[in-house]
């Protein structure tokens, strides 16, 4: 028997391939099914079961397209939910044999109602593993706030109710020597403290996790439920289409992969009304870049942050990439249900740099000694840190302003076009895209810290808070 976790780090995401003796299951896949597909045949294995955890919130599941290139068929846990697809709706404690092994459906509401986890036993009848999806992280335990967004009649401390259920009732009585593997790790937006680990042991989990100690439920509810924020917009939108169906991923990439030249670019910008999505590197962005474009690194939480960028599904988007990286461009934003790619500019940046009728913009961005410099000479300066509250509070430089890039329309607020604003991050991520969201809506006076707080903190030249260490990672 065979168990491995494809962990995919944008989105903190684990998907799983489990394979007995020649039929194979996948447990909460990405979108791009191939490589699934790939491995399975390398292996001289049938793909038989896509196994779901829940109706995800965070991106767009391989489920449908994966059982259409495969002939496997989809699982879920008890739902009453009505789909756009076929799919097999298990009861509690259903069995789906895998060749020599066996997985068992655990429903486990509280993250939503149709969670379920996938207790594994193996060849010799020994349960080994379970697929606890959101319903249990390492360290964490899944938010309970997301399905009210899509289920009215339901309120996060009934969902919470449910969870403190599921857990003693059908998770922690399992034995210990269990391998617990979660959908989520540190980074996900699911969970509000999750672990960096990926796995562990239910045992130490039981010892080692806040919320499977002992406690009423009232109790259980209130800690669950403290240092929540409100989930990215996307987040609805993205349980819809795993919930109804959506194109396939052949048909976004052949939609995306479409070399534009400058001129078809810029036309098609000024037509469409799309908005420029420059995924270099920040520091490179920086430099020069198309005017009104915004900057989300391939490098970095990509997925996360378009989601939290980028309100509408539906908005047609123009890549500006690094040359050879378009397709994964295009892939990564179907991966959270951006399907309306209309194409990238061929050459990259430096054939609209080239072409001498393209306006170039650029923004500021200085080291830390420079702001200190700067500092020292005026000790007023406004600088503004667009961490998420909970990473300011944690720690932060003195006298600076906390505007979250996470709800940057409330943190716009905040900014004065006259005047001028030094803005880091934890390492130069966010500060440049929150940099660039502000250029492209007329804010010209904002000057980007190279390296972030980091780097702020490393240099001792300026003043820092205590450190606090944080109760939610939102």
């Amino acid at each position: 028997m065979k168990i491995e976790q494809i962990y995919t780090g944008c989105l903190a995401q684990g998907a799983y391939y489990i394979e007995s003796d020649g039929e194979a299951a996948i447990i909460d896949p990405l979108r791009e099914v191939q490589p699934y597909i790939e491995k399975a045949a390398r292996r001289n294995a049938k793909i038989k079961y896509v196994f779901e955890t829940h109706f995800h919130a965070d991106f767009v599941s391989g489920h449908q397209d994966l059982a259409a290139k495969t002939g496997a068929k989809i699982v879920f846990g008890p739902t009453g939910m009505k789909m756009g697809f076929d799919a097999v709706i298990a009861e509690d404690n259903q069995e789906f044999k895998l060749g020599k092994a066996k997985i068992r459906v655990i429903h486990t509401p509280g993250h939503t109602m149709e969670s379920s986890c996938y207790l594994l036993y193996n060849e010799e009848g020994k349960a080994e593993a379970i697929f606890t999806g959101d319903t249990l992280f390492i360290g964490d335990v899944g938010r309970p706030d997301l399905a009210q967004k899509v289920i009215a009649e339901l309120t996060q401390e009934k969902l919470a109710a449910h969870l403190y259920d599921s857990l003693r009732n059908k998770i922690m009585p399992l034995a210990d020597d269990l391998i617990v593997y979660p959908a989520h790790g540190a980074g996900s937006a699911c969970g509000k403290n999750m672990s960096k680990e990926t796995s562990d042991t239910l045992g130490n989990q039981k010892k080692t996790n806040y919320a499977l100690q002992p406690m009423t439920k009232e109790a259980f509810i209130k800690e669950v439920l403290s240092g929540l924020t409100p989930p990215p917009a996307y987040f609805p939108q993205n349980v819809m289409m795993n919930i109804q169906g959506y194109d396939s991923i052949d048909e976004v990439l052949e939609r995306g992969i479409h070399p534009l030249t400058p001129e078809e670019f810029e036309v098609a910008a000024n037509e469409t009304g799309a908005m420029i999505l420059d995924t270099r590197d920040p520091q490179t962005f920086a430099k020069g870049f198309i005017p009104n474009s915004i900057n989300i690194g391939i490098d970095g939480s990509f997925a996360v942050w378009v989601g939290a960028m980028i309100p509408d599904l539906k908005q047609e988007i123009l890549v500006v990439a690094e040359e050879g990286r378009e397709e994964e461009v295009v892939t990564r934003l179907a991966r959270v249900g951006y399907d309306y790619c209309l194409g990238y500019l061929k050459g990259g940046f430096a054939s609209w740099k080239n072409s001498p009728v393209h306006e170039v913009d650029s923004i500021t961005s200085i080291t830390v000694d420079e702001l200190a410099k700067i500092k020292k000479v005026d000790p007023e300066i406004h600088i503004l840190d667009v961490r998420k509250n909970s990473e300011f509070l944690s720690e932060h430089v003195l006298d600076a302003e906390n505007a979250p890039l996470d709800y940057i329309n409330d943190s716009m607020l905040k900014v004065d076009k006259n005047k001028t604003y030094y803005v880091h991050c934890a390492g130069g991520y966010r500060s440049m895209i929150f940099n660039s969201a502000l250029r492209a809506r007329g804010y010209d006076n904002l000057i980007d810290v190279a390296g972030g707080f980091q780097a702020i903190k490393e240099s001792g030249k300026f003043q820092v808070s205590d450190y606090v260490c944080p109760t939610t990672l939102l």
